[in-house]
């Protein structure tokens, strides 16, 4: 059951990535192509998902018509911080938010039919139920990150335009981590799910905010426990010219790619373990 998770024994780790990519890709065109044929219900549904998380941000503005500052941050910068934390949590929620559903499987007996088919079962896992209309965060999310660049005066030096794209892609892949890494805890656990929803979409809501404004203790247990941080609080730091609150090193404001390997390598570990302890139901 194992080799027919993780691969045979023989393959490469690039091979096993590359058919794991494969067959998230094809099981995600799979359901895409039955939501399509229903297009206005998906038109319909995407735009409702852009106006619900349009109100996150309308919070955000409304605080503005009161203050001029937060935490000595202005309104573009919190619209940096909550674009760039937007995406990442949009895009992770969009390759592999289906997870959340491990313990409904792991309940019904079902995640047995994903161990024994030809394709990995995390990848059939993220790809469960994929929908476009997701993109509703990103979406939106990008459009208030494109805002604040405009409205923002950085000045632009080679290292903080590389810092966007940067921070966003590495930002995906923490949260793509900590979307698969709770998720594990159903294998024991199986009321878990909202443990993995408060890290994840309780983690991107604390992102929108910045830094200052929050204990020196919290600050630090994003930087070295949870590292939600790495997503856009400290490469902020450099891209806005922003002073660290912890007094870091200024590495740490480079080290996104660092931490998203490591989140990676971590909920690969976790994955594993629980499939290792999983038992199966005989069904």
């Amino acid at each position: 059951m194992a080799d027919t998770v993780t691969g045979s024994g023989g393959d490469s780790l690039l091979e096993r990535a590359r058919w794991s990519v494969r067959a998230w890709w094809l099981m995600a065109g799979m359901w895409t192509r039955a939501v399509m044929s229903y297009r206005a219900s998906f038109v319909l549904m995407l735009a409702a998902n852009i106006m619900i998380t349009s109100l996150d941000f309308l919070v955000v503005v409304l605080m503005f018509q009161h203050t001029d500052q937060l935490g000595g941050w202005t309104l573009p910068e919190l619209g940096f911080l909550y674009g760039t934390s937007g995406i990442a949590l949009g895009m992770a929620n969009l390759f592999v938010g289906s997870t959340d559903a491990l313990g409904a499987r792991i309940r019904a007996g079902t995640l047995d039919t994903m161990l024994i088919r030809p394709a990995p079962a995390l990848a059939q896992l993220c790809a469960e139920r994929f929908s476009l209309r997701r993109l509703g965060r990103p979406v939106q999310a990008a459009a208030v990150l494109a805002w604040s660049l405009t409205a923002l005066d950085v000045a632009w030096t080679w290292d903080r335009v590389l810092l966007v794209p940067v921070l966003l892609l590495c930002g995906t892949v923490i949260f793509s981590a900590l979307f698969i890494g709770f998720a594990t805890l159903q294998f024991w656990w199986g009321e878990a799910k909202e443990i993995q929803n408060s890290f994840t979409y309780g983690g991107a809501t604390l992102l929108h905010y910045p830094p200052t404004i929050f204990a020196k203790e919290l600050v630090a247990g994003v930087v070295f426990g949870i590292p939600l941080a790495f997503v856009n609080w400290l490469p902020a730091l450099r891209i806005l010219d922003r002073p660290d609150p912890l007094g870091l090193p200024a590495a740490f404001q480079y080290a996104s790619p660092v931490a998203a390997v490591l989140c990676a390598y971590v909920a690969g570990l976790l994955w594993r373990a629980g499939l290792r302890a999983y038992r199966g139901t005989g069904s």
